[in-house]
């Protein structure tokens, strides 16, 4: 046939010429021939390992259809698996027709879109450090708001910025003359200084603190506008004109001499400190200061963004103007071994290094640093410490805290240019989620052919007469609490999503209909509870070729495999397909139906596990010895004990609330 690779001869050969690094082409299933769809599928996945994402698993399945294949390939990035699958079609295109394909340029574009997409390291370290402890995490923006948790236990995080970051200690952090009154008041060493309205009073506060004096404006970030180490009336004359540019406000203040440190403060708590330094060249007597900029961005560690460790040297205006300031132009060769400054500010932004010293802070350092943060009133909070040395109190040494700073860079912390990273995404986490909390909701997934409505609606009273709110979605709307958020059918994953999002529900109780999974998947990674109802004669078929009940049942069995290893799959004994999935559930398992003496529950029974079945007129629910007793006359729903199904959905639902 037209699709088999065998009908295509020199198009493997062809493909392989184009892109290097495709892999090995596999059928999924045995004994099924190459197709152009395997073809796909492999330069799907291999061109975004590539451009560097992490993924691993890709299948294609022949459908009943002829000629009609189903591919998938994992992403971590939707965007990004979506411009692969475009560019992977367009490649097996070129090598169908013997045409180009310009493999550079498209790995780059993946690249650069997963870098433009991709959570920011400070972000990224806080949510790889949640993943790591289990607590599910959501992104709520194209930007870095990412939501922790569900329900009532969530938690939101903006960059290295939590939900308890107050707007006011923001606020202050910003004003940096305010927010070294508090620093002084509460005892932490500053460097004195006013803020100055003209270059004229610039040099008068100059002569009053006593030179040296720094130049900057009074709010600014990464160090822009800012002049060290002044001392001359025109050098601070200068220096106020290129402050006054960025930011009409400019202070003056004490320049501190030493060496530039950032301490930083999680809740209570110094977690990092790093020593930072200009960008800077060193001369080998050889070579110019612009070859030598290029060596040292020659580094591959050294990136445009924020994605790597470390960021180029900018060769701009500023650079030139420090060059100047120190006897140098871009073609001066600078003598073996002298240090040759490109900008004043240690900034990473800017091309500055960063080197870990966290074990040599002392107590009173990090003491300052901490009282600092409090006095502002951050929990995560980047201390900005002019000093000779951490290793001695800043009273000693002339040293002191120049900054405070909201919303810290965490990049170099998480990995220094010289040292060892430090896990502050995990220091944030603890600060956020006390230990042994995952920031979770109990969920229970329902699912079905038929009655899956009812026991949504009988497990959510259960659940609410217990005290808890709840959060539920099925086929005629979402509930949180008793009110109504929507209305329509709502089993899908979108709805589903928008109840984990609420921050008043403390359990959830969600209807998941096979539609929604098909187009999206499930909108947790795990569930506390899964029930499935029954799957009886599958009255669902055809969608998206699930043809037979034992598609169904795979399709069904999805919930039952992501319960949580200390949750419970809830299963009609009587169906033997759904009895079946008992060996896919990570937890436990309860049974439930009619008969009491049905093989599948006289068994679990005899293991002393759980089971659900009806007895003299009664609902049993049977562990070991222990047992409780519901007379069906008090279940209005069975009408006494008439209604077969009922009975049914209301074990179902003891089962669940169980």
């Amino acid at each position: 046939p037209e699709d088999q690779l065998s009908a295509h001869p020199g198009f493997e050969s062809r493909l392989r010429h184009l892109f290097p690094g495709i892999g090995a082409l596999r059928p999924s299933e045995r004994d099924v021939p190459l197709a152009l769809a395997h073809a796909l599928e492999a330069a799907t996945l291999h061109l975004q390992i590539q451009a560097g994402c992490p993924v691993t698993f890709s299948r294609t399945t022949a459908t009943p259809e002829d000629g009609l294949f189903q591919v998938v390939v994992e992403y971590t990035e939707e965007q990004v698996g979506r411009l692969a699958l475009e560019l992977a079609e367009q490649l097996c295109q070129a090598a169908l027709n013997n045409q180009a394909f310009e493999l550079d340029q498209s790995l780059a574009r993946l690249r650069e879109l997963d870098e433009d997409i991709r959570l920011g390291p400070s972000t990224g370290s806080i949510v790889d450090a949640a993943v790591a402890r289990g607590i599910p995490f959501r992104r709520m923006t194209e930007g870095s708001l990412v939501q922790l948790g569900w329900g009532s236990k969530q938690r939101r995080i903006q960059a290295a910025e939590i939900d308890s970051t107050s707007a006011i200690a923001e606020f202050i952090a910003q004003d940096k003359e305010l927010a070294k009154k508090l620093l002084h008041a509460a005892g932490v060493p500053v460097p004195m200084g006013r803020p100055v309205h003209s270059a004229e009073d610039a040099w008068l506060a100059a002569q009053e603190i006593g030179v040296p004096v720094v130049v900057k404006p009074r709010d600014g970030n990464q160090g822009r506008g800012v002049t060290v180490n002044v001392t001359t009336e025109a050098e601070v004359r200068a220096a106020y004109d290129n402050a006054h540019l960025h930011r009409p406000e400019v202070m003056v203040e004490r320049y501190l001499p030493g060496s530039d440190y950032r301490l930083l403060v999680v809740g209570d708590k110094l977690v990092a400190a790093a020593r930072r330094e200009p960008p800077l060249v060193t001369g080998d007597g050889k070579h110019t200061v612009k070859q030598l900029v290029d060596i040292v961005n020659a580094d591959p560690r050294r990136g445009e963004g924020h994605a790597t460790s470390l960021t180029k040297i900018r060769f701009d205006e500023v650079a030139l103007a420090r060059l100047k300031e120190q006897g140098y132009d871009a073609d001066s060769v600078p003598t073996k071994g002298t240090r040759v400054i490109l900008r004043n500010n240690a900034n990473l932004s800017t091309g500055g290094t960063a080197t870990d010293v966290t074990d040599d802070v002392h107590p009173e350092v990090a003491a300052s640093a901490v009282a600092a943060a409090q006095m502002v009133g951050l929990d995560i909070c980047g201390v900005d410490v002019v000093c000779e040395s951490v290793l001695r109190p800043l009273e000693s040494q002339n040293g002191g805290v120049v900054e405070v700073n909201a919303a810290p860079g965490l990049r170099m912390h998480l990995s220094p240019s010289f040292g060892k990273g430090r896990d502050v995404g995990e220091a944030v986490i603890k600060t956020l989620f006390p230990s042994g909390e995952d920031g979770r909701v109990p969920v229970v997934a329902v699912t079905g052919t038929n009655g899956k409505t009812t026991t949504v609606r009988l497990t959510s009273h259960l659940l609410n007469a217990s005290g808890l709110r709840v959060g539920m979605t099925n086929t005629d709307g979402v509930y949180v609490n008793g009110r109504q958020m929507d209305s329509g059918d709502c089993s899908g994953p979108r709805s589903a999503r928008n109840v984990l999002l609420h921050p008043d529900v403390d359990a959830a109780v969600l209807e998941t209909a096979r539609g929604g999974m098909l187009r999206e998947g499930l909108a947790f990674d795990r569930c506390q509870v899964a029930v499935v109802t029954n799957i009886g004669m599958g009255d669902h078929l055809g969608l998206n070729y699930i043809t037979t009940v034992e598609d169904l049942a795979v399709l069904k069995r999805v919930i039952v495999q992501n319960v949580a290893p200390n949750g419970m799959a809830v299963l009609n004994a009587a169906d033997p397909i759904v009895a079946a999935m008992a060996g896919n559930c990570p937890g436990q398992v309860t049974f439930f139906a009619l008969d009491s003496h049905h093989p599948v529950i006289a068994t679990h029974r005899a293991q002393g596990k759980r089971v659900l079945f009806v007895e003299d007129g009664q609902l049993v629910a049977m562990e070991g010895s222990r047992q409780t007793r519901i007379p069906l006359a008090e279940i209005p729903l069975t009408r006494k004990g008439a209604i077969n199904f009922q009975i049914e959905n209301a074990m179902a639902s003891v089962g669940a609330g169980w």
